[in-house]
Parts: structure tokens; C-alpha cells; sequence
């Protein structure tokens, strides 16, 4: 792998600003930054055709290789062309390492150096995951981009500090020696390696994991364990802090998030990417993102309200003249089209954010956007919170 299998160019950036404007380079086509990637977990948006979740003005995708790796598995995909003609998205794909899911989502046998070893929820088979297999299983997917397998242990407030801290020690330390055998054996020369920041809300692990994950030359790199169930306040610190310290001339990406405050924050701090499940998971449940904040369309307040989702956007939900009375009754009526609709419009708002923010940095108007975007200003509900579950 080298780092020229993706190219990166920042097109602007406004002296003593950290928010930059870009295009990402990839053997699948470009996409501009920042940029946001709506989850596919198993090769799928929930719901949604490819041809559906283009026209929202998503540029790239993420797929889940822990997911992937279960079923249908990734040998099968790659004898059936790789992942973006098994779906049929032809646009950039990038693959999470698989290890977070792993951690979080199985019944984990053990973990060690060598890696995870879990019962899969699909068959019950004992299986095990390390930087080899990772690496492995991401190059037979073919994604444009390949993630570093880490080690992401979870906030743990629940735990004393010094428990926590050396958990996070633990898990900076073996981040970096894995990233050294994920090299090892990661030979695609048309996929991208990203490598991993780790360190938890401990700014000087933060440091530390930075200057040793960029002493290697690769073509991207992310934070990693954020928004796995700290605050927001923790998770501002982290990235206000570790994304300008990332080189500038790779693509910083952010894991997981998030809130359009959240994004907002890290733009500013220079971040070029995000992911997140938010838009299609709460659009499957009925919550529907605006300018101003998200929406219950289940509420019954709704059950009259001939108004569209947003009346300026241009969605097939709202330019379509679906009202929120009409979404409402298909959710209570178990309709699956109310889940697509309403995926479909959050998707399409969080492009339209993204493509404002682009605006914003190109043309120095920020208190405009600001004022445009009200939702990036408000402090966030616990009960809208769902970072921390990153499966969608």
C-alpha cells in the first residue's frame, strides 16, 4: 500500500482558520470535503436504493467489514466483483476495521495482543479478528479505503480513573503495534490505509498516539474512540485538540460522528470527514433532522400538520409534497415507506449541511451559516444521544 492510492488536495483555507475545504482523490471517483458518509453497514443503506442515497449528494459510502465478514463473507464478495458491484454503488467506499464491533457488539471469548477472538451472532461460530485478518478481509471487499485495526476500549465513567487511564494506555500502545503489522499485510496498492489515533479523553495520550501514528507515511488518518459514550463536552475537548495537530496535507476523519453541532466543531478544528448512523437510524424511528433541531413526526401534534419535513428542502420526502401528517400515519401504520422517506430527507439535510459548510469556508461567511443552521448551536438532549452504538 502506498499512500498515493488516494489523493488529497486542500482548496481553501482561511489564514489563522483550521476549517479547510478539499477533494479526496480515489480509483472510484472524488469527493469533496468535509464530507459526510451515510453508514451501509452490510453493503446496504437500510431501505434505501444506491440510486436514491446518490441523489441525497452522498459522494461516499462506509461499509461495515465485521458485518460483511459474517455475511455473505468477504470471500464470497470478492468472487462476486467486490463491494461496489455487489451493491452496485460505484462511488468511493471506505471499511472500518471490524475491530469496534468486535469489541462492542459480540460475546468476546478473548482479547489479547494477537487480537479478538468472539462467537458471531449470526451462527454461533468462534471467530477471530486481528490486524492480519482485518487487513484481509478489507482488501477482499475492495473498499477505496481501508481502516487500521484498533483497539477502542469504551469511555468507562464507570470506572476509577486510574483504571481508565491505564485501560486507554493499554489500548494507545497496542493501536500502534497493530498499525505496524496491519503494514505488514496490507499489499493492495489500489486501497488507501488510514491509520488511528487512540488515547480516550487523555489529551496527553492524545499527543502521544499522534506523533507515533504519523511517523508512518499514510494516505489518511483518524480519531478514533470518540462518541463512544462520553460527553459532548469531552468529545469537543478531544477533537479540538487532536485534529490540528494531524498533518495537513492527509485527510483528517473523524469516527463516528455525529450532530450537526458536533461537525460543525469539527470543521472548524480542521476535520475533513464524518460518518455516522444518526440520519437513517432516527429517519427509520421517526425523528426527522431540520435546520432548527430534530422533529418526532410520531408525536401527535404532527397528525394534522400538512407541512413537509422542512419547506426549503429539496428531498423527495419535502419536494415531493409528503406532509408530516401523511409521515406520521405511516408510521403509526407500520408503513415501510415512512422510514425510507424520512432516511432519505435526514440524509439529504445532512449533505445540504456539509455542502453550506463548504460554502461558509470558501466564502468566510460562518455567521451566516450560523444563523442559517441554528441546530449546530444548540447543546445536546441525552435523550437524542445515541453515539456510543455505532452499527446500524
Amino acid at each position: 500500500m502506498a499512500a498515493g492510492a488516494i489523493g488529497f488536495e486542500v482548496l481553501t483555507q482561511r489564514a489563522g482558520q483550521h476549517a479547510r475545504r478539499g477533494r479526496v482523490t480515489t480509483p472510484h471517483g472524488n469527493f469533496d470535503t468535509p464530507a459526510f458518509m451515510p453508514v451501509a453497514t452490510a453493503a446496504a443503506m437500510k431501505g434505501l436504493t444506491p440510486s436514491q442515497v446518490r441523489a441525497t449528494g452522498s459522494q461516499c459510502i462506509l461499509n461495515n467489514a465485521f458485518h460483511l465478514l459474517l455475511r455473505p463473507g468477504h470471500e464470497r464478495v470478492a468472487q462476486l466483483g467486490g463491494v461496489h458491484k455487489f451493491m452496485r454503488w460505484q462511488g468511493p467506499i471506505l471499511t472500518d476495521s471490524g475491530g469496534f464491533q468486535a469489541f462492542s457488539m459480540a460475546q468476546i471469548n478473548r482479547i489479547n495482543e494477537d487480537g479478538v477472538t468472539f462467537q458471531s451472532f449470526v451462527d454461533g461460530k468462534t471467530i477471530h479478528l486481528g490486524p492480519e485478518s482485518s487487513m484481509a478481509v478489507q482488501q477482499a471487499l475492495g473498499a477505496d479505503i481501508a481502516m487500521a485495526f484498533d483497539d477502542c476500549p469504551p469511555a468507562g465513567d464507570a470506572v476509577a480513573p486510574h483504571i481508565r487511564r491505564a485501560r486507554t494506555l493499554e489500548a494507545k500502545d497496542r493501536t500502534l503495534r497493530w498499525l505496524t503489522r496491519c503494514l505488514g499485510a496490507h499489499t493492495r496498492s489500489d486501497q488507501a490505509l488510514f491509520g488511528i489515533v487512540q488515547g480516550g479523553t487523555e489529551l496527553d495520550l492524545r499527543t502521544a498516539s499522534v506523533e507515533a501514528t504519523c511517523a508512518f507515511d499514510l494516505a489518511g488518518y483518524a480519531i478514533g474512540g470518540v462518541a463512544v459514550g462520553e460527553g459532548t463536552a469531552a468529545i469537543e475537548s478531544v477533537v479540538r485538540h487532536t485534529a490540528p495537530l494531524l498533518p495537513i496535507d492527509r485527510p483528517r476523519y473523524l469516527m463516528g460522528v455525529g450532530y450537526p453541532r458536533d461537525i460543525v466543531m469539527a470543521v472548524e478544528s480542521g476535520v475533513d470527514m464524518f460518518d455516522c448512523v444518526l440520519p437513517t437510524r432516527n429517519g427509520r424511528n421517526g425523528m426527522a433532522f431540520t435546520r432548527a433541531g430534530a422533529i418526532r413526526l410520531r408525536n401527535a401534534v404532527h397528525t394534522d400538520d400538512q407541512q413537509p419535513i422542512e419547506s426549503d428542502c429539496d428531498c423527495e420526502a419535502c419536494a415531493g409534497g409528503f406532509s408530516r401528517a401523511y409521515l406520521r400515519h405511516l408510521f403509526m401504520a407500520g408503513e415501510m415507506l415512512g422510514p425510507t422517506l424520512v432516511s432519505l430527507h435526514n440524509i439529504r439535510l445532512f449533505q445540504r449541511l456539509l455542502l453550506d459548510i463548504r460554502r461558509a469556508i470558501d466564502e468566510d461567511t460562518w455567521l451566516h451559516f450560523r444563523r442559517a443552521w441554528p441546530c449546530t448551536q444548540q447543546v445536546l438532549d441525552g435523550s437524542l444521544n445515541l453515539y456510543g452504538v455505532s452499527d446500524d
